[in-house]
């Protein structure tokens, strides 16, 4: 376990990683901030998705998803200050204009159910690539700790997203449905 001085400072790390390798206390940072700008983006995007869908439960899955993502920002800017950093409170440029598509599609569509579970799919994707990558790198065994389980809960909703998108494409190719 690391302590509190250690997470600050630079880390060698273990033959696991590379005898020598140096990382710095404002690589971490850099790291965990990415990471939030992600949450918030996928707590914007689930709520925009619940808000352009009529389902009940669909909504009720995108609500519970934005409320994770929000909960994973918060332990995440927790880490960075207990770094010394300042954490990131927005997400991205590309985040808001992936939202903005959702809110397009949504208009386009008639609020097309598939369409808007394609979009949260895509973005799950792009979260379940940022924090792979993050996972390359090192940092502290708190941090990594941290950084591991919000990536295995983002697999679970990114095979819950598409689970919902492979069943909603079943229910409107099936014959009768239309």
């Amino acid at each position: 376990m690391i302590n509190d001085y250690e997470a600050t400072q630079p880390m060698t790390t273990d033959a696991h990683f590379g005898a020598g390798t140096q990382v710095s206390t404002n690589d971490t940072i850099s790291i965990l901030n990415g990471l939030i700008q992600t949450c918030k983006d996928g707590q914007d995007g689930f709520k925009d998705a619940a808000e352009g869908i009529q389902r009940s439960e669909l909504k009720t899955v995108f609500y519970e998803l934005s409320q994770q993502r929000a909960e994973f920002s918060g332990v995440l800017q927790e880490l960075v200050r207990s770094l010394g950093g300042e954490p990131e409170t927005e997400g991205t440029m590309t985040g808001a204009l992936h939202r903005g598509w959702i809110d397009i599609k949504s208009a386009v569509t008639g609020q097309d159910e598939g369409s808007i579970l394609n979009e949260c799919e895509r973005g799950e994707d792009s979260a379940k690539d940022a924090y792979a990558k993050a996972l390359e790198s090192v940092m502290p065994s708190n941090v990594r700790d941290v950084v591991s389980q919000q990536s295995q809960a983002i697999l679970v909703a990114h095979n819950r997203i598409r689970a919902l998108r492979n069943a909603e494409n079943s229910r409107t190719a099936a014959p009768g449905s239309y």
